[in-house]
């Protein structure tokens, strides 16, 4: 498989009262914190029958891509704890923009408030908060927090990945040791554009008889870190931006995963491929994503 940008690449720049360590900590925090929030606006916005309040629900690039009050004010939340544990440092959010750079020593923060808004809307248990600290356009630590499971997945580079369960049980995570594509289960996604959709639909049908099977949960951060956690042995989806992969991709990478990453500054509109593969399949895949064609990108028209 391609490899891209690494996000174990060693970090000969840090500073060291700015360890990859003490990021994650700070990762954890404004993620769980942010978690916390969302967990418990969802009854409020929604109410007993689930419905949502008076302006509650805007969509954004597509009628079918929603966002609501929570997730701004999830990203607020986590700006203004930012503006507090680290002043000065860019903050680049889904919701409140901000921009990155690939030749920056500063640390950015790469911030989804709620990944997987559609499952938010709906009361389906598969939303996240996922926060990066980027250097140089690479994640150095990240946490994603599973807001239904009160799961905190989190990693900082070379030192690697854990899963925190509430009651503070903690798992180190590792890939599959899967080396068979036809056994392997792979999760992936969609987006909302009709033409990529379109696209992505044929690739499932060429995909889908040369593995075990496939699964969509709709929350990238959180299929990374399903990855990293052994719970599926492959993903991959076109479109993401640096706010749905930053924090997961590292902390699949800090399990074992094999990475295929864009350029942090991408746009997710340009349809560029994210692939994160336990390493026993990652070749395997890679051919066969290239063989369907997937290894293009899929821009979003």
């Amino acid at each position: 498989m391609p490899q891209s940008t690494s996000p174990v690449a060693e970090d000969s720049a840090a500073d060291p009262r700015e360890t990859a360590s003490e990021l994650r900590r700070v990762a954890v925090e404004l993620a769980e914190r942010a978690a916390a929030h969302v967990r418990a606006r969802r009854p409020e916005v929604f109410g007993p029958a689930g419905v949502a309040a008076d302006g509650a629900v805007q969509t954004k690039g597509h009628a079918t891509d929603p966002v609501t009050v929570v997730d701004t004010e999830s990203e607020e939340l986590i700006r203004g704890l930012l503006a507090e544990r680290r002043p000065g440092d860019p903050i680049v959010g889904e919701e409140g923009g901000g921009s990155l750079s690939a030749d920056d020593d500063a640390v950015h923060w790469v911030v989804d408030p709620i990944d997987g808004t559609v499952n938010f809307l709906y009361g389906i248990p598969g939303f996240a908060v996922s926060v990066a600290a980027m250097r140089n356009g690479q994640p150095v630590a990240g946490a994603v927090v599973d807001v239904a499971r009160e799961v905190t997945y989190s990693a900082a580079r070379g030192l690697g990945a854990t899963a925190t369960a509430a009651d503070g049980t903690v798992e180190q995570l590792r890939c599959n040791p899967v080396e068979d594509l036809s056994m392997a289960l792979v999760a992936t996604g969609f987006g909302y554009g009709a033409h990529r959709r379109a696209r992505q639909a044929e690739m499932i049908a060429l995909v889908l008889p040369r593995i075990r099977d496939i699964r969509r949960f709709g929350a990238a951060a959180l299929d990374l870190c399903h990855v990293a956690a052994g719970r599926v042995d492959a993903y991959y989806e076109h479109g993401l931006h640096a706010w749905d992969w930053g924090a997961g991709a590292l902390i699949a990478a800090e399990a074992g995963a094999h990475l295929t990453l864009p350029a942090a500054t991408a746009s997710g509109t340009a349809g560029d491929l994210v692939v994160a593969a336990a390493p026993g399949i990652a070749a395997e895949l890679g051919a066969l994503l290239a063989e369907v064609g997937a290894t293009e990108p899929i821009p979003d028209r």
